[in-house]
């Protein structure tokens, strides 16, 4: 495993962030033994947020971390002022008010990193930061920051927290990976992948904002279940998801050069794809959503993975297959 740091975060960040939104009330046993199992492996941050499960995926993870005595080993994740019935929730009060009642289900005194989960514009970022910044202030929350926040309304956070004397997001996460989608994965998402939003990419790199990448792996575009002629008729609700939003031309060619360099290398095209994310000169981690200790141990060994800058540049853009002295 590898590990990054997070202003205002006093723990190692493992690079690879498990997600938690498979936890269930029902199979906690099962839940338990996969986040002990990937907590051994080095796993030292977890995602979760106020929006997954009801509520149970909080529970879960909060009591699975108090049952082994490791508040002060794990940087717990955690997200907030998510949409609900059709109301934007980025308020002062929604986001003190989910905060509370996130501590409350995960029965822990602080959340290391808090997210929130959506931005809006029309709400002003001087309100947005003061109430991070309370939260902070009063021990609740360590770092804090925006998920799916435009690179412009990130710039406008930093400035005000700047003028203002505030500590200012510590971390962004949008959707960024080999694979990026031709709509919103959901409403109000804001991917950096594509060729389009470079200008985005070159806007993260200059700022050097800690870069939590969501759908890192394309929701299991790289898994071997999607091939070109498929007609898109799948049972399981998140296969048609990823099938809408990154079954696009290409995807599919990223997706077979993946594939080739996976045979090459002795690696598997998830792999490969990790290991192109950690390239892109960001200090970045990567969200993934393991089912299984064997997925995630394949997904941590990505990050020993070295990719020369032909390959990554090969990867991206296509043409010819890169030779190995190149």
């Amino acid at each position: 495993m590898k590990y990054g740091s997070v202003a205002g975060v006093g723990k190692p960040v493992s690079r690879l962030v498990q997600g938690t939104v498979m936890l269930t009330a029902a199979r906690r046993e099962a839940g338990f033994e996969l986040l002990d199992g990937v907590f051994e492996r080095g796993c030292t941050c977890f995602d979760s947020a106020h929006v997954y499960g009801n509520g149970d995926c909080e529970r879960v993870l909060g009591e699975w971390v108090r049952s082994r005595g490791i508040e002060d080993r794990v940087v717990i994740l955690d997200k907030g002022a998510h949409p609900y019935e059709g109301r934007n929730r980025v308020t002062p009060h929604d986001i003190r008010s989910d905060c509370i009642e996130s501590l409350g289900r995960l029965g822990l005194s602080f959340i290391d990193l808090y997210l929130l989960h959506r931005d809006d514009p029309a709400v002003p970022v001087s309100e947005i930061v003061d109430t991070l910044e309370d939260l902070a202030n009063e021990g609740l929350i360590g770092a804090y920051g925006g998920s799916n926040w435009t690179v412009g309304r990130l710039r406008e956070a930093a400035e005000y927290a700047a003028k203002a004397g505030r500590r200012g997001f510590a971390a962004s996460s949008p959707q960024f990976g080999l694979a990026w989608p031709q709509k919103p994965v959901w409403e109000g998402c804001v991917t950096l992948g594509g060729p389009r939003n470079e200008p985005l990419l070159e806007a993260y790199r200059q700022m050097g904002i800690a870069t939590f990448a969501w759908s890192s792996l394309g929701g299991g575009w790289f898994s071997g279940r999607f091939r070109r002629g498929d007609t898109g008729d799948y049972e399981d609700y998140f296969d048609k998801l990823c099938w809408e939003c990154y079954a696009h031309e290409e995807n599919f060619s990223r997706l077979e050069r993946a594939e080739e360099l996976a045979r090459k290398s002795g690696c598997s095209p998830a792999q490969i794809a990790l290991a192109w994310l950690m390239h892109q000169d960001l200090d970045c981690f990567a969200l993934v959503g393991c089912r299984s200790l064997p997925e995630f141990a394949e997904n941590a060994a990505a990050l020993d993975a070295v990719l020369p800058a032909a390959q990554v540049r090969w990867l991206t853009e296509g043409g010819p297959e890169p030779t190995p002295e190149s």
